[in-house]
This record gives C-alpha cells, structure tokens and sequence, in this order.
C-alpha cells in the first residue's frame, strides 16, 4: 500500500497510522541512529551498511516530510547537512527502544548477538 500524505485520509486505526510513518526498511533504524546525536550524512549511512544512497535519501525525505527529521545545510564549501532527530521523533525514542529490547531478547533465545549491543543508545533524562 501506498504512503499516504494526505493525513485527512488515514483510516481510523491508530496502528496503522503510526506504522505509515515508520514504515520503510530503514527509517526504524535511521530514527535509532539519530537517539544518538546529529550526525552528517555519510556517518549515517555507515552505521546503516547495507543502505543504498539513493533510498537512504528517499527515506530520510519522508522522514523530514513527516516531522520526525530535521535537516540543516550549511552553506560551506564543501557542502555540510545535519540529520537530527526532532521532538516529535523523539517521542518514539521509548518504542523503538522496546523494539530494540524485544530484539535482544528474541537473539538470547536463539544463542545469537548482535554487533550493536556496544553502541546502543540510551533514553535521555
């Protein structure tokens, strides 16, 4: 199913509406990322591996789109942009943080680690 961006016509399950705005391959763990702190592009995209530049453009567009991200250009030469994550976004900070639990707990069970465990950011005060 399409994303939707008409916000008047999001059904009325609230599930479905949170999930439309998360939903992507990568925007769970690009929002993750950013409970870190601002960080440029390319960082990014080396803690994400996989990711090619081109969806990791188009997911964090939408996110942006959506409130969830910031992006800040510098006028400097060569070029700089920030990624933040916004107030609004932070305000997953606690469920992506149980997804990420819920995670660590389905590996322990099956005997496996996964390589973030060192580098897992934690809640704010």
């Amino acid at each position: 199913m399409p994303k939707l961006h008409d916000y008047d016509q999001v059904p009325g399950c609230t599930m479905y509406a949170t999930l439309n705005l998360i939903s992507g391959k990568w925007k769970g763990m690009i929002l993750y990322h950013l409970m870190k702190g601002t960080m440029r592009f390319n960082a990014l995209k080396r803690e994400l591996g996989d990711c090619s530049q081109r969806l990791l453009i188009k997911q964090l567009r939408e996110l942006e789109a959506d409130g969830l991200v910031e992006r800040t250009v510098y006028a400097v030469v060569p070029p700089r942009v920030d990624y933040s994550i916004t107030e609004e976004g932070r305000s997953l900070e606690p469920i992506l943080l149980d997804l990420r639990g819920w995670g660590e707990g389905w590996l322990r069970r099956r005997g496996l680690i996964a390589r973030d465990d060192q580098t897992a950011p934690t809640l704010r005060p």
